[in-house]
């Protein structure tokens, strides 16, 4: 079955030092996760900055009336610039998601690419055009102002780039 690919971007007003101590903290992720989710980290490690092997598990309901676990891997870290996680375990067949951080001036343009394959083979193609991706958008888009908040409660500004 075919491979997915989703994109998105955004400019932060703040150093690279600060958003990757934000990003680079699994325990933040739960306060970029819209609530619906029910996104939970499960994993001891969650207040230690990340590292590449580190393990971080959580639960989560990707759509109404699906809870699952779902276990990441962070494969690669290159510090202050990009780092990808990889599913484990998890509600889809193939997960990769990569986070690069690219200075621009004086602020970061912040990146998401994740590659990614949803199970059962055409009933999975069916749902990625009907829910999967618009899930995605609405997750990201919530992330998007999370971080906003997040910087501005720091007085710091922000700009969306796409």
């Amino acid at each position: 079955m075919a491979f997915y690919q989703f994109h998105k971007a955004q400019i932060i007003n703040a150093t690279p030092d600060d958003l990757w101590d934000f990003i680079s903290s699994p325990a933040n992720l739960k306060l970029i996760t819209p609530d619906h989710m029910g996104f939970d980290i499960t994993s001891s490690n969650a207040e230690q900055k990340m590292y590449e092997g580190m393990i971080v598990s959580y639960k989560v309901s990707p759509f109404p009336g699906f809870n699952t676990n779902w276990v990441t891997e962070i494969t690669h870290v290159r510090d202050k610039e990009f780092f990808v996680d990889e599913q484990r375990i998890g509600p889809y067949t193939f997960w990769h998601h990569q986070h690069i951080l690219e200075p621009l001036d004086q602020v970061v343009v912040m990146k998401d690419i994740i590659t990614y394959q949803p199970p059962f083979g055409i009933l999975g193609a069916i749902a990625n055009r009907v829910y999967i991706r618009k899930a995605l958008n609405k997750i990201f888009n919530y992330r998007k102002k999370a971080i906003e908040e997040y910087f501005a409660e720091r007085g710091l500004g922000y700009m969306t780039l796409v």
